[in-house]
């Protein structure tokens, strides 16, 4: 890189943060550029440390940007509008652009329970080997049930969210590796298949799919859009098309991010479903009716906002202009 020709190209940017840092007051517009040019400024550090690492001007953006970083507290308060385009646009384009990897990884993995399930019920005999006859007797006639019942409504809500975060987090973290994607899938639904197969043997399959389907539509789909987003991390690095290995690491990572994000909210719905209706004295039409609700708000969701959005260029990624910059050079 030509370090010259890049702070030539740069300086005034860094100039005009270093004024705004000094300034006894900021006006709300100011507050917002203070915030902008910072993330710009310290793109321009991370080009500087990797490409051209010159001490000197390492030291002088770090000092602009700490200076920057305290001076921004409390300068610009969070703006509706970007956290509204974010559930408008951002997010349900993100999960439309990646909607054949997570619609894939769900088909499959209902395909999978249903398979196991069948085999399950006509192989009575693995019962015996997965769980003893008192294990079973106990699961059927009261564990299942009581699972949803035996905490206070909230604490029982957020104690599901925080598991199903985890959960989907892992998925997302671990996408790059692929493999154990692929594993925490298939604990989740042989647990799933398992317990079904159970119940539905012993003639409690009602009981079963009325306490499971109200919450685990929307809290399944979230975990299945998770690993597909993984997978496609994963994907992105055994074949990044026209792009390089890192570009595509790097903007199916931050999509990833998106997703994350929006994910946490998702999750945190179908946990206040788990934790209030699930357990509700409602009548399991009347339950069933509001879990398969909120699974189609979501996919309208993606299918209406998402696809518009993405009709409009949106891809899930953050800002073009937050993005890495392409160095100057001279000729």
């Amino acid at each position: 890189m030509d370090l010259d020709a890049y702070v030539i190209a740069h300086r005034h940017e860094w100039e005009r943060l270093e004024v705004l840092t000094r300034s006894r007051r900021l006006t709300g517009a100011e507050g917002d550029e203070l915030v902008d040019r910072y993330q710009q400024v310290a793109t321009h550090l991370s080009v500087v440390r990797t490409s051209a690492p010159d001490p000197q001007l390492v030291a002088y953006l770090s000092a602009i940007l700490s200076r920057a970083r305290n001076r921004s507290v409390g300068t610009r308060v969070t703006s509706w509008r970007n956290v509204v385009r974010y559930f408008t646009e951002v997010f349900p384009a993100a999960l439309y652009r990646l909607r054949w990897w997570w619609l894939g990884t769900m088909a499959a993995n209902v395909v999978v329970i249903a398979v196991m399930m069948l085999w399950l019920l006509e192989h009575p005999n693995a019962e015996q080997t997965l769980m003893s006859r008192e294990a079973v007797d106990s699961l059927v006639n009261h564990d299942f049930a009581d699972y949803y019942s035996n905490y206070a409504a909230s604490e029982f809500a957020l104690q599901v969210w925080i598991n199903n975060a985890w959960v989907a987090a892992l998925c997302l973290a671990l996408g790059v590796l692929g493999v154990p994607v692929i594993y925490l899938l298939f604990t989740n639904i042989a647990n799933v298949a398992v317990i079904g197969a159970i119940m539905t043997r012993h003639d409690h399959a009602m009981e079963f799919w009325g306490l499971l389907l109200p919450h685990g539509l929307l809290e399944l789909t979230a975990v299945f859009v998770a690993a597909g987003v993984g997978l496609k991390l994963f994907w992105s690095w055994i074949e990044p098309g026209a792009q390089t290995r890192t570009q595509a690491l790097a903007q199916n990572g931050r999509t990833a991010a998106t997703v994350a994000l929006g994910l946490v909210v998702v999750l945190m719905i179908s946990g206040a479903i788990e934790g209030f209706v699930t357990p509700s004295g409602l009548p399991t039409w009347a339950r069933l009716a509001i879990g398969i609700a909120a699974e189609v708000v979501f996919f309208t969701y993606v299918f209406t906002l998402g696809r518009n959005a993405y009709a409009r260029g949106q891809t899930g990624d953050i800002d073009a202009s937050l993005l890495e910059d392409r160095v100057a050079t001279a000729s």
